[in-house]
């Protein structure tokens, strides 16, 4: 077992401090880093992911977040992300139980304190990859490279890269999965626990766990598998101090060596074999949950994966590696969307691009070269772990296996920067050996570059905390992001704001001019803004791109009609159902349209189709009341209305159109009752005091029928009928003042 102390250790400018304390102080900084994004919203992908994901309600089956995604949809869909991290589903689920409903400040302080955890735990991790692992006399670990360790963990924990993960609650599944990724590795470590390096026995229990709490990482995030990787590279390298480099030269050139069985034990082969073996077993379940195969992704998501030219879809690959290094050595430059634009593709070998790419692999081959030829056995190992650990974890985001649904993801860097800043560190010990006499210029060299991260992470979690900051954040980063325009405008139109969200709307097009959703979002504002005719070819323009976009067909389906072209309009709204057959709003506008035409029977067929679909419709339930009333069926008005409130008992329209109906069938005291709840739920609602007085006016109670006349007037004076009524009441009571005898 290779274990020998760190001679450059003792160089590095930071106290040597004990295990423990060395672990609180990193957790302190992690904490101090992130620890503004604790009240933070929602933002971005928390809508789909947690919001809107209704297997975090607790009515919903427990037992249905293994049959869901990570986003609540059923992994046999078609339309799945097939991201399947139930783990992760169910700490949501018990932040929402705890806190009684979606409130993100439990969601984020868990974030942080995961974040924390993992930054503690880092330094046992480094400690082991940079000093070996050794015990003393009690079975106490010993740590060779106490500085070294601490100052890697204190790069990993203020790492900048790593908000996107720490203050977006959705990159709760990598903090996870780095958790369990760290007890894998731990516990596999625990298996040697007294072994010398020429002991064969090892705890196959504890490589047993390992391998359980490696499957609890992929059920956080699939990337958790990629810690088998790390423990084989731990077991060949520091266990049986295997020379890679002579070993492929004994097997491949078969040249003369030693005792291969020196080399290659039989205690490594069996634990390699048992992690073969696991790793085949993991792969092969996560390929049979996932049912219909892996996601489909579109070319905006990841353009160079489509790229026809072989050739040029592995430039570009690379090129997408040397921007995440160049995320991980300064992060500066952060986003929360790198895709749509935000990269452009390189078409041609002589675009000067390549000149980064080539950098990148003359760096990787010389740090590699290094860690295979160094005749310091010590620097072999510690760069070819530290490679491992930066290499191994990013492969499922590589694009080597499989298609992957981003350009660059800042959250998937989570695992791999581990490896950066071990390499890091090493660098930095080392420039602390040779520049010895100029500790105090380094030391304010690291505790600069520490301040500029901390800064930075407190600055980048204080943009996380709202969309509108986040969004805003990401123009000067990507302006070529058609995704970030649209966000923006999203973003505005939801607080109001049409007239700037017009502008950004229209750039993600002008950028991006197949970009079917946000041409659909500029219709619907051109649409309430009465601009139908620029509105309807928007949204005719969006279908034809997309022909399967539902929403785009029904919101074409209600321009159309406002144009009066019913017939177009009516099959508009038959596309977007048949695209989408529970579509409960589009069935709900489609009544419209019949109503508008006098087509009562399909208008109330259609209507009664919203509330099968949606039982809590409101405007579907309220306005089959009101057809009814409007064409004299008060009885069924009347049965419609009671239905509506046994589903909805709180809705105070529907309790208006009932009390109207009730009204004119002379039920005079149920139809106070309802107008009077109505009332108490929407005091100000003018229209349910006039038609409370004309209750009153028809019931002969004159003097409450002259208060909730005034009461309406006082609330809309241009009340339509309202004053008539009052002024005709007033006469009425000056002839009964009159009549009366004193």
């Amino acid at each position: 077992m290779a274990q020998t102390e760190v001679h450059w250790d003792h160089q590095i400018p930071l106290p040597k401090l004990a295990p423990l304390h060395a672990k609180i102080i990193v957790a302190l900084v992690a904490l101090l880093c992130f620890i503004n994004s604790y009240d933070g919203d929602f933002v971005f992908d928390d809508s789909e992911a947690i919001v809107n994901n209704k297997d975090l309600n607790p009515a919903t089956p427990l037992n249905n977040i293994w049959r869901n995604d990570f986003w609540g949809s059923n992994l046999s869909s078609n339309n799945s992300h097939k991201s399947y991290r139930p783990l992760t589903v169910l700490t949501f689920r018990l932040n929402y139980l705890m806190a009684g409903g979606l409130h993100p400040v439990g969601f984020h302080v868990l974030n942080i304190g995961l974040h924390s955890l993992i930054s503690a735990l880092m330094i046992d991790m480094f400690s082991i990859l940079l000093g070996g692992l050794a015990y003393d006399g009690n079975g106490n670990r010993i740590s060779h490279a106490p500085k070294a360790s601490l100052l890697a963990g204190l790069l990993f924990a203020a790492h900048p890269v790593h908000t996107e993960s720490v203050a977006g609650i959705v990159g709760r599944a990598d903090l996870l999965c780095a958790l369990f990724f760290q007890l894998s590795f731990l516990t596999y470590c625990k298996a040697f626990r007294g072994g010398s390096e020429r002991d064969e026995k090892f705890s196959i229990h504890w490589v047993a766990v390992s391998l359980l709490l490696c499957s609890a990482a992929m059920l956080c995030k699939e990337q958790g598998i990629t810690v088998l990787g790390v423990n084989a590279a731990f077991d060949v390298l520091l266990i049986c101090n295997v020379n890679v480099y002579e070993l492929s030269q004994t097997l491949f050139l078969r040249r003369k060596a030693e005792d291969v069985s020196e080399r290659v034990r039989t205690g490594l082969l069996t634990r390699l074999a048992l992690l073969a073996m696991g790793g085949a077993f993991l792969l092969y379940a996560r390929w049979r949950i996932m049912g219909t195969g892996p996601p489909a992704f579109t070319e905006v998501d990841n353009p160079a994966s489509f790229a026809e030219n072989v050739f040029l879809r592995i430039v570009n690959y690379n090129y997408y590696y040397s921007l995440n290094a160049w995320v991980l050595l300064c992060p500066w430059w952060l986003c929360f969307d790198w895709s749509m634009g935000c990269v452009p593709l390189i078409k041609s070998a002589f675009d000067w691009r390549t000149a980064w790419l080539l950098l990148l692999w003359c760096f990787l081959i010389g740090l590699i070269s290094q860690a295979l030829c160094s005749q310091d056995s010590q620097r072999r190992r510690t760069l070819t772990l530290g490679l491992v650990l930066l290499v191994v974890p990013f492969l499922p985001a590589c694009n080597i296996f499989f298609r992957v649904g981003f350009v660059i993801a800042e959250r998937v860097l989570y695992l791999s920067s581990a490896g950066y800043c071990l390499l890091l560190a090493y660098a930095l010990g080392h420039c602390c050996g040779r520049w010895s006499r100029r500790k105090g210029l380094l030391r304010a060299s690291l505790l600069a570059l520490l301040c500029v991260y901390v800064a930075r992470c407190a600055l980048r979690s204080h943009q996380w905390r709202s969309e509108q900051s986040l969004f805003t954040s990401a123009l000067s980063v990507c302006p070529l992001n058609a995704k970030v325009h649209y966000n923006v405008g999203k973003n505005l139109a939801d607080r109001g704001n049409t007239s700037a969200a017009i502008k950004y709307y229209r750039e993600a097009v002008r950028l991006h001019p197949k970009y079917v959703h946000a041409m659909n979002n500029l219709g619907n504002i051109l649409k309430e803004r009465n601009e139908l005719v620029e509105a309807e070819e928007l949204l005719a323009k969006a279908v034809l791109i997309q022909p399967d976009f539902a929403a785009a067909w029904m919101n074409l389906g209600i321009v159309q009609n406002s144009l009066k072209k019913f017939k177009e309009a009516e099959q508009s709204y038959w596309n977007a159902i048949q695209f989408r057959k529970k579509y409960p709003d589009c069935y709900y506008n489609l009544g419209r349209l019949y109503a508008d035409l006098n087509r009562h029977l399909d208008a109330l067929n259609a209507w009664r189709n919203a509330t099968v679909l949606k039982p809590d419709h409101s405007l579907a339930w309220n306005n089959m009341v009101i057809l009814l009333d409007n064409t004299g069926n008060l009885a069924q008005a009347e049965a419609i209305g009671r239905e509506a409130l046994k589903l909805l008992p709180n809705d105070h329209t529907i309790m208006f159109s009932l009390a109207n109906v009730l009204g004119k069938l002379q039920k005079y005291k149920e139809s106070e009752g309802f107008f009077l709840q109505a009332l108490r739920i929407n005091p100000n609602a003018a229209s349910c005091h006039g038609n409370l007085a004309v209750l009153y006016h028809r019931w002969g109670k004159l003097e409450l029928a002259k208060k909730h006349y005034e009461l309406s007037l006082k609330l809309d004076p241009d009340a339509p009928g309202t004053r008539d009524n009052y002024n005709m009441l007033r006469r009425k009571l000056d002839q009964l003042y009159r009549t009366t005898p004193p």
